[in-house]
């Protein structure tokens, strides 16, 4: 997929030719005060000249000019938002600076915010690795890094996130088994810091063509799908069951072990096959057991 999101790039960001608002907004001040007092003193008299009357006509329409073209090219800029500057259709650069700005008023702007942006997923119905259906949904936490691909190189960039981080979990749910008691495998339930890296990589790979950055990737819900909730509940009792009684068996059969060879070597009793058969029964059975273990005194000799 990497070789097909970097055909796909385009754009990229640069920084737009852009000045600040606070010099214009004086001009457009002064300005404005020259066109009240050409209005309201230097009004021409009646005897005036007809080329004076035309210059003070052309004067007012000039300044009322500039009046419009600095008043139509301020924008304001809040932190961690952008403005992407376009000219009859060509990009010309961002601006990132916050606070109050201005361009050229025949310029098109587009604000974007590069703020931290969190989703929490849908639960959607998949199937893990062994084909069993699941619901999962997850939380993701992104943001715009390059605001001229976000813009230029999708349609509607929200809806794109939103339609990759399902397709995302669809991919990185279907990879792994729900769980597992046999191997030691990587499972959706059994390894959260494994599968949550493995998501936000696939999804930063998905929405790179973008311009947009997952900063944090999570599974927020995980259940087996309604129909085999219950099947799957009883399998796992079962397997839970079957896992512990296997480490309480190599367990018992490791402390048999030791035991024989602690009597063997400290010379405390020496055993024939037989009786050592009857010893290894009895401590696995002793072990091994769920309920607590009566033991029988022998008062007679060893073999009675």
């Amino acid at each position: 997929m990497s070789e097909n999101v970097s055909t796909m790039i385009r754009s990229r960001e640069g920084p737009a030719s852009t000045y600040s608002g606070y010099p214009m907004l004086l001009v457009l001040l002064a300005t404005v005060a020259l066109v009240l007092w050409m209005l309201l003193g230097a009004i021409p008299d009646p005897g005036s000249s007809k080329l004076v009357k035309i210059a003070f006509v052309g004067s007012i329409f000039a300044a009322g000019l500039v009046v419009l073209l600095v008043a139509t090219g301020f924008y304001m800029i809040q932190p961690n938002q952008s403005a992407v500057i376009t000219l009859f259709g060509e990009y010309r650069g961002t601006d990132r600076k916050d606070g109050l700005r201005w361009r050229w008023p025949w310029m098109g702007r587009n604000k974007v915010s590069v703020r931290s942006h969190n989703i929490h997923s849908e639960r959607i119905k998949i199937n893990d690795k062994r084909g069993n259906p699941i619901d999962i949904a997850c939380n993701v936490v992104w943001r715009v890094r390059d605001t001229a691909q976000a813009v230029f190189d999708v349609d509607d960039y929200r809806e794109f996130v939103n339609i990759q981080i399902e397709a995302g979990l669809r991919t990185v749910g279907a990879r792994h088994p729900y769980d597992d008691f046999e191997n030691d495998e990587t499972t959706l339930r059994g390894s959260p810091d494994v599968i949550n890296a493995e998501l936000q990589a696939e999804l930063n790979e998905r929405l790179e063509v973008a311009g947009i950055v997952v900063d944090e990737a999570g599974l927020t819900h995980l259940a087996y799908a309604s129909e085999i909730a219950g099947a799957m509940l009883r399998r796992q009792q079962a397997e839970a069951v079957i896992a512990a009684r296997a480490k309480l068996v190599m367990g018992a059969v490791s402390m048999v072990d030791m035991a024989l060879d602690k009597l063997k070597t400290d010379g405390v009793i020496e055993l024939d096959d037989e009786r050592r058969a009857a010893m290894v029964s009895n401590l696995m059975v002793v072990l091994c057991g769920e309920r607590e273990v009566n033991p029988v005194v022998n008062a007679g000799s060893l073999y009675q």
